[in-house]
């Protein structure tokens, strides 16, 4: 892969008061002549943090949802989504030419990068350079970051080049590295999770830390890890241990899952830290969903619900999710009138402090969160059984029972009982980056039959997977086009 950071260069200048990861960055300076103290690897560290959501069309700033998530029965383009390359992903028409794809392989890989300097330049620290304690939680950090970059890597394309140690040079032994196997990239994922679940708890940090990878951000991305490859008894008791060791829960309302006085509380695991008007940091996606048409809003309508896919309907009418996920109209600020929209809208991220700007939102965007660990400890229970148990019960109707929907009282089968978690973790993580991710490891069959119910007929195997990047296959001789990808 070649890439264009700069050679030796942390970047630095993103690290700005929008995040609860304060530190004082020095803004640019030579990688071996930056990693002299301990306030400056804080710093390092710190500003991988930023790679996952800086502002613009960044990883979890808008780029999962336009670049992945379109693909699904959920969403669609909206009416104002005038990006050709973006309209092809949500009629499944896109190709190795998408500039989505390129900028998913481009901005993980930039991180990755970051990660790997970081990693490489802490380990060589001396003593009296940094603490031993501050000096290994950093390295860990660095490798959950990276761990989760390779996570997201692997599932969209498979086969990806796995790469351990920062680019040094322009040779060609750098930057014509061939793929690595799944199995292979997933055994470097599971090894750095392992390394991070040393992590401090993330009651341990301070307030202004809150926010950082922690203990059970590693198990719990560790736990969804051993799911995604089916290995139930895996994926089962490492949820386990974070419901029963590290101290989370779910918040009483969901309404303060996305509440921005309740960030980085008891329910937030790992999330993308927003801040609106703290130098364009805010949440993206608030502006990308927001009605268009109602004066004084100003919002994108990018975003859409794909209505054939059914998921509004898909809810009792008395589960509270219904209303923080969705808005069915909306009262001008500029006018004082409600305005009823033709079709429910997202609006997770919508937020009043700023109704005339949602590009300025500050609402936390969740990576995974408590519900999650719950929905995957009673996925992979269920898997292990013959028949739904007790605590795989329990699991679901926690999730349930917060959201006052129905509760289950038994009486499915064990692929009954899988097809309901499936569902409340449609329901329960709608718009958080989880729909593709769930559907394709379901398998080609059950991707194509979800998406063709709800009319996206273009639907076939190859799609499943993306296609590795043309600009990267001409970069990079060494690299070969996914099977599925090839004479389509």
């Amino acid at each position: 892969m070649k890439s264009k950071i700069l050679i030796g260069l942390l970047t630095l200048s993103t690290l700005l008061a929008c995040s609860k990861l304060e530190e004082n960055p020095d803004a640019l300076l030579v990688s071996e002549q930056f990693y002299l103290n301990e306030g400056q690897a804080l710093s390092a560290v710190t500003g991988t943090y930023r790679k996952l959501y800086e502002s613009g069309q960044s990883i979890y700033n808008g780029l999962f949802q336009i670049g992945v998530e379109m693909a699904t029965d959920d969403y669609e383009a909206g009416p104002r989504a005038r990006n050709a390359h973006v309209r092809a992903i949500s009629g499944l028409t896109h190709d190795e030419s998408n500039d989505r794809m390129e900028q998913l392989w481009k901005q993980s890989y930039d991180a990755i990068n970051a990660s790997n300097l970081n990693i490489k330049n802490i380990e060589a620290m001396a003593e009296g350079q940094i603490s031993p304690a501050i000096k290994t939680r950093l390295i860990n950090e660095a490798k959950f970051l990276r761990a989760l970059h390779y996570f997201n890597l692997v599932r969209w394309f498979g086969d990806v080049p796995l790469i351990v140690e920062p680019v040094a040079s322009l040779s060609g032994e750098q930057l014509y590295v061939s793929k690595a196997t799944e199995a292979e990239v997933y055994t470097h994922i599971e090894n750095d999770l392992i390394q991070a679940e040393s992590l401090p708890n993330y009651l341990d940090y301070g307030e202004k830390d809150r926010g950082r990878a922690s203990k059970g951000a590693a198990k719990s991305l560790l736990s969804k890890v051993y799911l995604t490859q089916q290995k139930w008894e895996l994926a089962r008791n490492k949820a386990k241990e974070v419901i029963d060791e590290e101290g989370y829960g779910l918040f009483e309302s969901y309404a303060d899952v996305f509440a921005v006085d309740k960030k980085n509380g008891k329910e937030h695991i790992f999330s993308a830290q927003f801040q609106g008007n703290s130098g364009y940091q805010g949440n993206s996606l608030a502006g990308r969903s927001a009605p268009a048409d109602i004066p004084g809003i100003n919002g994108d309508y990018s975003d859409a619900l794909h209505a054939e896919g059914l998921l509004y309907q898909s809810f009792e009418s008395q589960d509270t999710r219904l209303p923080i996920t969705f808005t069915t109209g909306k009262v001008s600020p500029t006018n004082g009138q409600y305005y009823a929209l033709s079709k429910p809208q997202f609006n997770k991220y919508y937020d009043e402090s700023v109704v005339g700007n949602q590009s300025q939102s500050s609402k936390n965007l969740s990576i995974i969160r408590y519900a999650e660990v719950l929905l995957i400890y009673a996925e992979a229970e269920n898997e292990l059984t013959a028949a739904p148990t007790t605590s795989a019960i329990d699991a679901l109707n926690s999730v349930r029972s917060r959201a006052k929907a129905s509760l289950y009282t038994g009486g499915s089968t064990k692929d009954g009982f899988r097809e309901l978690v499936f569902e409340e973790r449609r329901k329960e993580l709608v718009y958080e980056y989880q729909r593709w991710f769930d559907l394709v490891r379901r398998g080609v069959d059950y991707y194509i039959a979800k998406l063709h119910a709800a009319k996206k007929t273009q639907a076939a195997a190859r799609h499943i997977h993306f296609p590795t990047p043309q600009r990267e296959l001409n970069l990079n001789p060494n690299l070969k086009q996914h099977p599925d990808w090839i004479n389509y």
